[in-house]
């Protein structure tokens, strides 16, 4: 399976660190996003990577290359100005038509949720697209009340009574007639879907996965930490 990831952003929330290098290839434990996403994919057979690049452009093309050094192959389409996600997507379409079905990543996820779930709803629903849907992770730790008496404390948990767009999305061909030219994803495509009734979402637990958004200077502390407590995303290889 072909996945598109969506490496285009200005990464304006985490400057000065984005004012010389493209929010993807920040590292989290020691690695870019980009090369994390590529190991995650990969590992559920993934091999063949199309980054939708604008902003510092240059800087990952020379990072990520051919993408032999990962054991994949990586092609590029670029951008001129910035047309938000949608747009990028839009700017693909000559590579989404081409296929039945393509995996879409936002470049600022570090995860290691198993798509083929995803995948599966998206065909079985018959749907223009899919959604992976991730907990809400509280930014506050929570306090656990009995009659006035503290008896707990839980740091930052999830809430599982709240799903949010993990970033992760399962697209077929059909998408490109919901696609606009310049716009995000979130505002315009999957709306539109919804209320055709044509999008899914498939819930991943958090844990036993991992995921994460890297959209502050403490994600990526906390992230880095949190990879590096559990020896890595996955494993070298599968099986």
């Amino acid at each position: 399976m072909l996945a598109l990831i969506l490496a285009g952003g200005y990464g304006k929330r985490l400057r000065p660190l984005t004012e010389h290098k493209p929010k993807p290839l920040l590292e989290v434990a020691g690695k870019p996003v980009l090369v994390h996403q590529i190991e995650w994919l990969r590992y559920y057979g993934v091999e063949e990577f199309v980054l939708l690049v604008g902003y510092l452009k240059e800087r990952i093309i020379e990072e990520m290359g051919s993408g032999a050094k990962f054991g994949v192959k990586i092609t590029y389409v670029v951008e001129d100005k910035p047309l938000g996600t949608a747009g990028a997507l839009w700017n693909a379409r000559h590579i989404i038509e081409k296929e039945n079905l393509v995996l879409v990543v936002n470049g600022d996820i570090v995860t290691n949720i198993d798509p083929d779930p995803l995948v599966r709803l998206v065909r079985e629903r018959e749907a223009v697209a899919g959604i992976a849907a991730v907990p809400l992770r509280s930014p506050y730790g929570i306090l656990e009340l009995d009659d006035g008496n503290v008896t707990g404390f839980r740091e930052k948990p999830f809430i599982y009574d709240y799903w949010i767009n993990g970033g992760l999305y399962a697209v077929s061909k059909e998408i490109v007639k919901y696609l606009p030219q310049q716009g995000d994803i979130e505002k315009t495509t999957f709306p539109q879907l919804a209320s055709d009734g044509k999008l899914v979402a498939a819930r991943y637990e958090i844990p036993p996965f991992y995921w994460r958004s890297i959209d502050t200077f403490k994600d990526i502390e906390e992230a880095s930490k949190e990879i590096e407590d559990m020896g890595g995303l996955v494993p070298p290889q599968k099986g």
